[in-house]
């Protein structure tokens, strides 16, 4: 099938071809049941070499650019507790770790994860972290941007592939609360 964004060769409903994704996205897709059917998740096989946005889309199509998403790890900190979430903003925003992410948190002080935690925990390789079968207990922050539009590209769970997720699925995920103003444009 032709893929809804991007110039990719061919797209393949992610429930026909489980054995490309990661344990814990394959589960997730297995599992599904939120107001999108899954076979409207869609999963396109890419370069791994090319995973990182900006080469990505120069490879892939630039008008992958307003429609990628960046699933990010951050680790929220009040005394000696830590909390693990993922929060999912466009590709053309930067993340409010300190401001929209920690007050959502509770947390005194909001940073990346580390790579090593952010990898361990989600059972995915970093830059293919997705918010599709992340641990159920996490908060999912996820700007109101992503789910306004037709089709996001985000991660497989691998570096190798992507996912093009409608964007009203991400407020069916598990843990998922929509936050307007979650992404701000680089230098706001």
């Amino acid at each position: 099938m032709r893929a809804p964004i991007g110039d990719f060769d061919h797209a393949t409903p992610a429930t026909d071809c489980l054995d490309e994704l990661t344990a814990p996205v394959a589960a997730a897709v297995r599992a599904w049941s939120g107001g999108v059917p899954a076979e409207r998740i869609l999963y396109v096989d890419t370069d791994p070499r090319w995973a990182d946005t900006a080469v990505f889309v120069e490879h892939y199509g630039r008008d992958l650019l307003e429609s990628s998403a960046n699933c990010v790890v951050v680790a929220g900190r009040r005394g000696a507790g830590t909390t693990l979430a993922a929060c999912v903003v466009l590709s053309t925003t930067r993340l409010d770790v300190n401001g929209a992410v920690r007050r959502h948190l509770g947390a005194r002080k909001a940073s990346f994860a580390p790579m090593d935690t952010a990898t361990g925990e989600t059972g995915m390789e970093y830059g293919g972290i997705t918010p599709v079968g992340l641990p159920a207990d996490w908060p999912l922050l996820v700007d109101a941007a992503v789910v306004d539009l037709p089709y996001v590209l985000v991660g497989s769970g691998r570096r190798r592939g992507k996912l093009l997720v409608p964007g009203k699925a991400f407020a069916d995920l598990p843990g998922a609360v929509v936050r307007e103003g979650l992404g701000a444009a680089p230098g706001a």
